[in-house]
């Protein structure tokens, strides 16, 4: 089969054939369709500090995909073959103490599939059975393929009640707009979006935000005079990494405000810890999703609102064929995409 694997440390991929594989008695077998690329994807390409220091290889990239069950294990029961399904990335252990008490999104034993172990960037991706997610037969196969972002979106929105809340998005790449549309959906007073780039910015207007603001011209006090806020944020999504960004949303939070952090900083930066404490705000790191609440969640308000469809839809904006992988990594790079999927079909 094809497959975009990492041969060897250092710079780069390649497009290669590989066997096909086999699953376990508890695993399934799922021919890709669809694969979504995210900053993760970069950092296996570009081979940086991180990648070199976390990952082994030959490994099959991509966790983010959307395919049909070809094969399934001996063991496998509620899952058949043709069924279209999207993947939980994370595989856990099952027996460390989060896991046994039913947080597995905390397993300190956690791999990443296209990281860990072989990944989504080939005809066929090999998966715990436990990580499959069954998905409507008429979903939209570009949209099943960004389950794990939107999941990622989910987790980090619903951390906090937000119905008639005033919430500031820092950071309006693909994550950070579904993040505006899911507040919105939910019930957000006003939501304000930040970044530096204008093309995302536009896309955070289309999902639903009331005001982006670029944050090389404004700030988000400029946002709270334009909305005419009274006090400041009630909640704010941190989705950028940024240093400037974390400080300018902290500064503008409300007394007893929430944040749910995220987006992963290039480095350690310094927080202004006095806001913090005086202010009384809460922060919540964030990684990847709650297994399997936060599926439950985003599968239901998909279903159940059009507008919400259409709005997470609207964040991919970039389609190429495996062939085509390059210009695939080249657009996510550029910074004039939202999300970039990968055809495998």
């Amino acid at each position: 089969m094809r497959a975009l694997v990492k041969t060897a440390p250092g710079p780069g991929l390649e497009l290669i054939d590989v066997p096909e594989p086999s699953p376990g008695p508890t695993e399934v077998k799922i021919r890709v369709l669809r694969a979504g690329l995210c900053g993760t994807d970069l950092h296996l390409l570009d081979w940086d500090d991180w990648a070199a220091s976390f990952v082994k290889t030959p490994l099959i990239t991509g966790h983010e995909f959307y395919g049909e069950v070809a094969e399934i294990g001996s063991a496998v029961a509620d899952i058949a073959v043709g069924d279209r399904v999207s993947g939980e990335g994370h595989v856990v252990c099952g027996r460390c103490r989060n896991c046994r008490a039913g947080r597995r999104h905390l397993c300190i034993r956690s791999e990443g599939i296209g990281v860990h172990r072989d990944g989504a960037f080939a005809d066929y991706v090999v998966i715990p059975a436990q990580n499959v997610w069954v998905q409507p037969p008429d979903l939209d196969p570009d949209l099943g393929a960004v389950f794990d972002p939107l999941g990622n979106a989910t987790h980090t929105t619903l951390s906090f009640p937000i119905a008639g809340e005033d919430v500031v998005v820092t950071g309006a790449g693909p994550i950070g707009v579904m993040a505006v549309a899911i507040a919105r959906h939910v019930g957000a007073r006003y939501i304000v979006a930040t970044d530096i780039n204008d093309e995302r910015l536009a896309l955070a207007e289309r999902a639903g935000a009331d005001l982006a603001i670029n944050a090389t011209r404004q700030n988000l006090g400029d946002a709270i005079a334009a909305l005419k806020m009274r006090e400041g944020f009630d909640i704010g999504l941190e989705m950028s990494g940024s240093p400037p960004a974390v400080a300018d949303m902290l500064q503008h939070m409300n007394h007893g405000g929430r944040v749910a952090m995220l987006g992963l900083p290039s480095a350690p930066y310094a927080i202004d810890w006095s806001k913090v404490i005086t202010h009384m705000i809460t922060i919540k790191g964030i990684y990847g999703r709650e297994m399997y609440d936060t599926w439950y969640a985003m599968s239901a308000m998909l279903a159940t609102s059009p507008t919400l469809r259409e709005s997470v839809a609207s964040v991919i904006t970039g389609r190429f064929p495996a062939e085509d992988w390059r210009q695939a990594f080249d657009a996510v790079r550029s910074g004039h995409h939202g999300k970039v999927i990968i055809d495998f079909s």
